[in-house]
């Protein structure tokens, strides 16, 4: 049997210009669709967001093939917004998945062309349980589009494969309705920033919502030195510490300035002779336990600095532990 090789590509200028101009003409072919798409948003798309607010069940999301794949991102981020939801194969909805779906739920249907046989089984079983279809289609005549309580009917627009078959502008302008309805479902929920963030312990997202207390280790001994103490001990603090810096409480404990490898440099003339209080900083930059990671951040990028004690909720001048912006960053 002879042996086929993988074809090889030596790409020469025109080949590396024509590639380009096949990419921007993908993206350029998808961004119109969703231009039309925008356009054509009417009283169907509210409708469609009412009935998902008000269902008493789940939002199941459902569809075959490539559309499937956007079905199922869909679902994905209908659940990380306050949405309850899951994904369905309509493939597999006739061999027994049908017993996912339930009464009181909402059913939202993906299918460009709307006459996929998979989906007849489930518009037969979501009829007869009286589940409220949601139809995103092409075309409105389809069984799909028929059967279908609400359709949102996606823009003729033509697909970007060079060919015009293969599912692209068909699917953009379905994810990009399906994050439409998770968004406007999300902002007439009222939902905010710390509800999204129990939805998202994990990752970049769980640790830029997490409070600074959970990042940080508040066990550990603080670098912190009396306000009259020598430089010798200053210099010990900020080395045991790890954190090039070190904090300058007063007698009763209250922090009161904070003291950087700057502002050793900057001291260096006097530096065996100064006290603590003569070279820190006053009043140092500080937050209190139950401030967002990403608010920390932004603020240590806003004052160009890259540690800062946190202090108590209760009271801004008992420092319970420290931050370094190499240990917040993603």
């Amino acid at each position: 049997m002879a042996t086929v090789h993988p074809r090889s590509f030596h790409p020469s200028r025109v080949d590396h210009e024509r590639t380009l101009e096949a990419g921007l003409s993908v993206i350029t072919q998808e961004a119109a669709g969703l231009a039309a798409l925008a356009a054509s948003l009417d009283q169907s798309f509210s409708d469609a967001v009412n009935v998902i607010l008000n269902t008493p069940g789940r939002v199941v999301v459902a569809g075959v093939g490539k559309s499937g794949h956007i079905a199922r991102k869909i679902a994905a981020t209908f659940a990380a917004t306050g949405t309850s939801s899951f994904f369905l194969h309509a493939g597999e909805a006739a061999h027994g998945d049908l017993g996912m779906l339930s009464q009181g739920d909402v059913l939202i249907i993906l299918s460009n062309s709307g006459f996929s046989p998979e989906l007849r089984p489930l518009l037969t079983y979501a009829g007869r349980r009286g589940v409220q279809v949601i139809g995103i289609v092409s075309r409105r005549h389809s069984p799909l589009g028929v059967a279908a309580d609400i359709v949102l009917q996606l823009p003729n627009a033509p697909e970007a494969c060079p060919v015009r078959i293969a599912p692209t502008t068909s699917t953009t302008m379905m994810l990009a309705l399906g994050d439409a309805l998770a968004m406007a479902a999300m902002e007439r929920r009222g939902l905010t920033r710390t509800d999204i963030a129990q939805w998202h312990p994990g990752g970049d997202i769980g640790s830029r919502l997490a409070p600074i207390e959970e990042v940080i280790n508040v066990n550990d001994p603080l670098p912190l030195v009396r306000w009259d103490a020598p430089m010798r001990d200053v210099v010990f603090e900020m080395t045991s510490g790890g954190k090039g810096v070190a904090g300058v409480v007063s007698d009763d404990g209250s922090l009161v300035g904070i003291i950087t490898d700057g502002d050793l440099r900057r001291a260096f003339d006097h530096v065996l002779t100064a006290r603590a209080a003569d070279i820190m900083t006053s009043a140092p930059i500080t937050v209190p336990v139950g401030t967002l990671v990403e608010e920390v951040l932004t603020l240590m990028n806003d004052a160009k600095i890259t540690v800062l004690f946190v202090t108590a909720q209760d009271d801004r001048a008992k420092p319970v532990g420290i931050a370094h912006i190499h240990d917040l960053a993603p």
